[in-house]
């Protein structure tokens, strides 16, 4: 793809479109980026500032605390800038296509990043932008959280091939990056969910066509057995009513003390945030000394910069 304001350009829709090797990129140059930086401050550019003279639209229609702060922080950390739109101050709330704010914002700033509920909303983005645009979050998937999480599983010590992660609770955007990394990584996850709330086929399918072992069941204990991950999320959803069958379904599959017991002692926990301690994960598990959880936040800065520089084609051939 050739953009005419940014050069070589790729969108960032899905792990997939990266692929295994350009995702290893990323997290390769995530760590370097990380450690030459590790005495400054927050808003201090890196040394080669990349993406200097670079303007990022951050479009929510989605609320966001980590998406929207790691996003800005990241350009301001490339050399680059931000603009945050939303539907409340932007004309997609007053029914703008997608189609034309693509066209137009990709002769205004130079990337787009979107986060919205239909995933085909980002596809029609992509498809009418001529600057690359990246997933901030669908209801389909959340691929730049899981190149943060993989960046916090190779930090804690683990390699990727063979891993085995475990997720508890729901079938559901961030269980689905996880699934298809799990296929272009090569390592194992088995699914603790109550029944009709399972992952979506295509994304389980994809995973074990890529190698990956991929088990799905309704035994909490049996998925937790021998984890090097032990993975969860919010029960209830942005956007969901608070359903109380939803939530009793959901309690046999709390992550708590006696759970994570069944883990390998050097076991990590995740939760991509916001957390509703006392329903998917236990207070102790949460801040104990195998929560990952805030190592996973921070870490999207450093996943979503190399996101961003794979996006303008300045990382991965």
């Amino acid at each position: 793809m050739t953009g005419s304001n940014t050069g070589q350009y790729r969108h960032f829709l899905d792990l997939g479109d990266a692929g295994g090797d350009h995702i290893a990129a990323m997290i390769n140059d995530a760590i370097n980026r990380k450690a030459a930086r590790a005495s400054k401050p927050k808003g201090a550019v890196d040394s080669d500032a990349p993406l200097a003279g670079r303007v990022l639209a951050l479009v929510f229609e989605k609320s966001s605390t980590r998406t929207r702060v790691s996003f800005d922080i990241a350009m301001r950390q490339l050399g680059g800038s931000v603009l945050v739109l939303d539907s409340a101050s932007s004309q997609l709330g007053r029914g703008e296509s997608i189609a034309d704010t693509a066209r137009v914002l990709s002769r205004m700033v130079d990337a787009i990043m979107l986060r919205t509920d239909d995933h085909a909303k980002i596809e029609e983005m992509a498809r009418h932008a001529t600057i690359p645009v990246i997933n901030g979050l669908t209801d389909s998937s959340h691929p730049c959280q899981i190149v943060a999480d993989l960046l916090t599983v190779i930090e804690h010590g683990k390699a990727l091939p063979g891993l085995d992660v475990a997720w508890f609770g729901d079938g559901n955007n961030v269980l689905h990056s996880i699934l298809e990394a799990a296929g272009l990584m090569k390592f194992n996850v088995r699914v603790a969910v109550p029944e009709g709330y399972e992952p979506d086929s295509r994304f389980v399918e994809r995973a074990r066509t890529g190698g990956a072992t991929v088990t799905i069941t309704q035994d909490a204990e049996a998925a937790a057995r021998g984890a090097d991950v032990i993975v969860t999320d919010t029960w209830i959803s942005m956007g969901q009513a608070h359903a109380e069958e939803k939530l009793a379904a959901m309690a046999p599959y709390q992550v708590n003390a006696a759970l994570l017991a069944l883990a390998k002692p050097d076991a990590i926990f995740l939760h991509c945030l916001p957390a509703h301690v006392g329903e998917e994960v236990s207070e102790d598990v949460f801040a104990g000394r195998q929560s990952a959880v805030f190592d996973e936040a921070e870490n999207r800065i450093h996943a979503q910069k190399s996101v961003l520089l794979w996006s303008f084609g300045l990382l991965g051939a």
